[in-house]
């Protein structure tokens, strides 16, 4: 697959190996030359407007970023309609409804969207945004596998557009402290991480052939997947549990932001071997089609683990909290989680604590702020996707571990692996005519 062998050309993980450590890239000489002037108003679009266009709103309204909305688009006419009443209440005038992206993408008005479709639409959207000269702020995850990572990756090089991945974690301040406290030595020198999440998801319906529901552009929502009849209730979140044409499993929608954050504050990269022991473990007959319980162990080669804790379907918070981050180091512990974070000697003695202090949203504004600022020159990148891309397999990665039953060893200087089962994961299938294109 030609992916799979532009994999390390396209990535250059090994290469940029430096730069995925920070928290910012700096601006290419190109990418200054066509920032937009300070004073300039941003035109921008959200394409999906599912649970989390609401967290976009404060954003978008707080006239301090001076943008303007100028579409709100959605395969789903409730949805548009639904998007429209909402910001009628917050902005002095009416954004554009639409359904389809590539008439968004074709106004060249817009200077950047907020892409938060489903997963199998992040890369291709992505691509093609930036084939059409505008920014992306992508929300996580980026890409359904790593031959899409690639492809995100070489696309935004080719295009030198800005991409925010969404992981807000990056521009909240107690995170970015206490982070930066690790690096400083804080706890010695870290050695292990534990990332968790805990959620009491339900029963899901089993999914069944039914008629497209009304005011659903069926087609558009596939894009660029194989064309498929319509099951029920596919199309409304669901598509998260549903197999893997259109979701990434509990992994993709929320492991990466804490796997994230332990990445981050150990600096690394790539993982040498991935070791999954995932199952179903609740409702058993019901619609859910994938892992709802997951224990992934990511080794690297500096002898240092990375480990991933997920309970998708019982509540019970291991830790104490529902989701969060514990580092390990050689002189303490460090428990950071959206909440805020506490610091602990060898002993379990707590030392310090800070809760956090902005409780606007989950971060979401202050992750868009930054991202319209560095399109405006003013600013650069929390969150540029050559390193959200590297966190971004690390998730790729634990799904092709569970998918082929056995570990998965990677190369950590290019990212590649050579087990034969597990390239036959590493891209997918498109409709012809879709597929995701770098170099159009």
């Amino acid at each position: 697959m030609k992916n799979r062998r532009n994999f390390i050309k396209t990535l250059g993980i090994g290469a940029a190996a430096s730069a995925f450590s920070g928290t910012a890239t700096s601006l290419s000489a190109k990418s200054y030359s066509r920032v937009i002037g300070a004073n300039d108003r941003l035109h921008i679009a959200i394409i999906g407007l599912g649970r989390r266009y609401e967290f976009y709103a404060p954003g978008i309204a707080n006239k301090d970023n001076n943008v303007e909305l100028s579409y709100l688009c959605d395969v789903m006419q409730s949805r548009r309609e639904r998007g429209a009443a909402r910001f009628e209440k917050l902005l002095d005038y009416k954004p554009a409804l639409e359904n389809d992206i590539r008439k968004v993408l074709a106004n060249d008005k817009v200077d950047a969207i907020i892409n938060s479709t489903p997963d199998h639409w992040h890369t291709p959207g992505a691509c093609l945004a930036m084939q059409a000269g505008k920014h992306v702020y992508l929300e996580k995850p980026c890409s359904h596998n790593p031959a899409e990572v690639a492809l995100l990756v070489a696309s935004h090089k080719k295009h030198d557009k800005f991409v925010q991945m969404g992981n807000q974690y990056r521009t909240t301040p107690h995170f970015q402290e206490i982070i930066k406290e690790i690096h400083g030595g804080l706890i010695g020198t870290t050695y292990k991480a534990i990332a968790f999440y805990t959620n009491s998801r339900g029963e899901v319906p089993v999914a069944v052939k039914a008629p497209v529901p009304e005011g659903l552009d069926w087609n558009l929502f596939q894009g660029p997947a194989p064309r498929a009849e319509y099951t029920h209730p596919v199309w409304d979140y669901n598509w998260h549990w549903y197999g893997w044409t259109y979701g990434t499993g509990e992994l993709g929608n929320n492991a990466i932001h804490e796997l994230d954050v332990a990445r981050w504050a150990m600096q690394l990269e790539c993982p040498e071997l991935v070791e999954v022991d995932a199952n179903k473990q609740h409702f058993l007959k019901d619609g859910w089609t994938m892992y709802d319980t997951v224990d992934a162990t990511f080794k690297f080669s500096n002898k240092k683990t990375i480990r991933w804790d997920g309970k998708s379907r019982n509540g019970y918070a291991t830790y104490g909290t529902s989701r969060g981050t514990l580092i390990y180091g050689s002189e303490g512990v460090v428990n950071v989680c959206p909440e805020g974070y506490k610091v602990f000697d060898c002993a379990g003695k707590l030392l310090r604590e800070k809760a956090r202090e902005d409780k606007v949203d989950d971060g979401t504004s202050r992750h868009l702020a930054n991202f319209f600022n560095t399109i405006r020159g003013n600013a650069q990148l929390a969150s540029p996707i050559e390193i959200g891309a590297v966190s971004n397999l690390l998730i790729n990665y634990a799904n092709i571990a569970y998918r082929t039953g056995k570990a998965l060893c990677i190369d950590p200087a290019t990212g590649l692996t050579a087990d034969a089962d597990a390239l036959k994961l590493w891209g997918r299938e498109y409709e012809p005519g879709w597929e995701p294109k770098v170099w159009a």
